[in-house]
């Protein structure tokens, strides 16, 4: 018998905007995310926390939010930053408060840590996820579960890159699944207009991720589809 393999699609950017939680909505009642990352300090974060407490079947957990670089005119420019992210301290205090935030508007704990634009992936933001992910004994992104990036539409330069986020190479990743648990990363969204440099790329995610061939993939590989919450 093969080995079991247990899939975690995580939806990132929840509360970013009305129309990333209607995109992350759709592709969790009608497609295969099964959790997603909260960004408290977003104007919609109030309203991700009401969707996800009708919802209680979707986990969700902290998408620490630091600040955001765009790629333009072959640059990469800062959109906004909250605090100095190369003083430790700060980077600390500003975690946490997003913690406490989060706190108040689900009235719980994360079920997993994760970053915006994956800063958690070098110090000192590292050094202060490993620790706040320690204290609350729950998965923080690439450290405790394989973390599977390559569903984005894309280049590390802002580029398009529109056949990653087709159901063509959604299926193919999934049928590559290594045995265990694997975290899919995902940015769905619906109506986003131009409030973002990553927005029509968001609808294609939703359509993929909510395409019948991918939830056949699953079935026929035998593939686990859990969440977060399935860890605590």
């Amino acid at each position: 018998m093969a080995a079991p393999r247990q899939l975690i699609v995580n939806a990132d950017d929840l509360g970013l905007s009305s129309a990333v939680n209607a995109g992350i909505a759709a592709a969790h009642e009608g497609g295969i995310v099964t959790s997603a990352s909260l960004m408290v300090r977003q104007g919609a974060a109030p309203a991700a926390a009401s969707y996800a407490a009708a919802h209680p079947g979707l986990a969700v957990g902290l998408h620490i939010d630091l600040g955001q670089w765009d790629y333009l005119s072959g640059e990469w420019m800062v959109a906004y930053e909250r605090c100095d992210q190369d003083d430790a301290a700060a980077v600390e205090r500003e975690c946490r408060a997003q913690l406490e935030a989060f706190r108040r508007l689900l009235g719980r704990d994360p079920t997993h840590l994760d970053s915006h634009q994956h800063t958690h992936m070098s110090e000192p933001v590292a050094g202060v996820a490993e620790r706040l992910a320690a204290e609350l004994d729950v998965p923080l992104r690439a450290r405790t579960i394989p973390y599977e990036g390559g569903f984005y539409g894309q280049t590390g330069k802002g580029e398009p890159l529109p056949e990653a986020i087709g159901v063509g190479n959604l299926v193919r990743i999934l049928a590559a699944l290594p045995a265990g648990w694997t975290e899919l990363g995902c940015h769905p969204g619906l109506g986003m207009g131009g409030e973002s440099s990553y927005a029509h790329e968001r609808e294609e995610e939703v359509r993929a991720l909510c395409d019948p061939r991918v939830r056949e993939t699953i079935a026929a590989e035998e593939i686990e589809l859990r969440s977060f919450a399935s860890l605590s």
